[in-house]
């Protein structure tokens, strides 16, 4: 029996599909969360974390986390790894890096796969905070649109602050100041800049790839990498490379604590995935806007690097800096 396909039913049948599709994500779009509560730096949100059993975990993001860490303590050399590793472009870009994208998009074709992402430091705070992880289209989109409204509303030095504070550096440790305890037993403020490298080379891959306990001479190929970033950029002079690039991160012991917690049968509740506000306790000696940020109220760039000039949009332009290719680059998904 032969089937004939009628061309105009075809095109209506697409074009339907199209419109529904339009449809769902204009919903989505709507129901999309405001961005302006995260202008307060006292208040506290909770979001939902998998572990690397594939279990969730709620999240404290914000002054009630015992790890948050305000943007004053965490080091010139924390933050400017991270943008000249992750996001080269982040005083540049007001939320989507065009040239990044393309230059994924090459690489992808090139290589004939698709390990390389090209989110911007704003996409991933927007993902880690109001999204899932799965890679669907619609969830690009709705990654972009809040990108953009978290340019508007948020200044850089914000958007940097709450960045490194939800990355994933290890099992269930989250955010520099998690990170710090946890593999140097110090508080953020006191990482020296082979620690910051260090720290900011696990980004693209901690569970596995980036994984120090699985391949740790390859997490200090790439911290030596990100030194000569911080050299090239002026932020570490040249005595201050030489030095770090002679120290040895000091991790001994700590693959009894990662197996001890991948193997741990953990409790936990299993709580809605939806974004919850929380307003931090006020503490009546806590010093006005500045101390509790950490960053300039002009510019939001890191103290101790080149200023950044503001333009009025959030987005602060500045030296594109020399960037030798990084193993699993920006914005690895």
């Amino acid at each position: 029996m032969k089937i004939t396909l009628n061309p105009k039913k075809i095109i209506l049948l697409v074009v339907g599909l199209v419109v529904l599709f339009a449809a769902y994500i204009g919903l989505s779009l709507l129901s999309l969360p405001s961005v302006d509560t995260l202008k307060n730096r006292r208040l506290s949100m909770t979001i939902q974390v998998k572990d690397w059993k594939g279990n969730y975990h709620p999240v404290k993001v914000g002054p009630k986390n015992p790890y948050w860490t305000p943007a004053s303590a965490i080091p010139p050399e924390m933050k400017w790894a991270a943008i000249l590793a992750e996001d080269s472009n982040f005083y540049r870009h007001e939320g989507i890096d065009v040239k990044a994208i393309k230059n994924a998009i090459k690489h992808d074709l090139e290589k004939k796969s698709f390990d390389r992402g090209a989110s911007t430091i704003t996409q991933q705070v927007a993902k880690n905070l109001f999204l899932s992880r799965e890679k669907t289209i619609s969830r690009k989109i709705k990654e972009i649109i809040l990108a953009r409204r978290m340019e508007e509303e948020l200044t850089k030095g914000r958007i940097l602050e709450l960045y490194l504070n939800v990355v994933e550096l290890g099992p269930m440790v989250y955010g520099v100041g998690h990170g710090a305890r946890y593999y140097f037993g110090k508080p953020a403020s006191a990482l020296t800049p082979r620690e910051c490298a260090f720290l900011t080379a696990m980004l693209p891959g901690p569970r596995i790839a980036y994984n120090p306990y699985r391949n740790l001479q390859k997490v200090v190929r790439r911290s030596d990498m990100i030194l000569k970033l911080l050299r090239r950029k002026g932020v570490l002079t040249e005595g201050e490379y030489r030095i770090a690039l002679a120290e040895q991160p000091n991790i001994a012991g700590m693959q009894r604590k990662v197996d001890e917690s991948i193997q741990k049968e953990e409790l936990f509740e299993n709580l809605t995935s939806a974004v919850v506000p929380e307003r931090a306790e006020e503490d009546p000696q806590q010093p006005a806007e500045q101390s509790a940020t950490g960053e300039s109220a002009d510019t939001g760039s890191p103290s101790g690097a080149p200023p950044q000039p503001a333009n009025g949009t959030g987005a602060q332009p500045a030296p594109s800096p020399a960037n030798p290719s990084l193993p699993a680059g920006q914005g690895t998904e």
